[in-house]
């Protein structure tokens, strides 16, 4: 256990940090299994997971990069399918 007050402020701020940023985490992860699974209509579920990813990018959930990477992944294995 921290001693120090800051230390003390800072575990209490991680915490609630930890609890926002899994929601962002699950939702785009929710909506990617969803495609995956290629249940639903997809171009509405890959609006949804874009919007989700970007979302999180703009909270500082997740990389710039890897959001970039996981649309483009996304979106190559949907143009192989068709």
């Amino acid at each position: 256990m921290p001693i120090i007050k800051s230390a003390i402020k800072k575990v209490r701020k991680d915490k609630k940090r930890t609890v926002v940023n899994s929601l962002y985490i699950k939702a785009y992860l929710g909506t990617l299994k969803k495609i995956r699974r290629g249940g639903g209509d997809i171009k509405k579920l890959i609006n949804l997971f874009y919007s989700q990813i970007d979302k999180a990018v703009k909270h500082k959930v997740i990389h710039k990069n890897k959001a970039i990477r996981l649309k483009s992944r996304i979106s190559k294995k949907l143009s192989k399918k068709k």
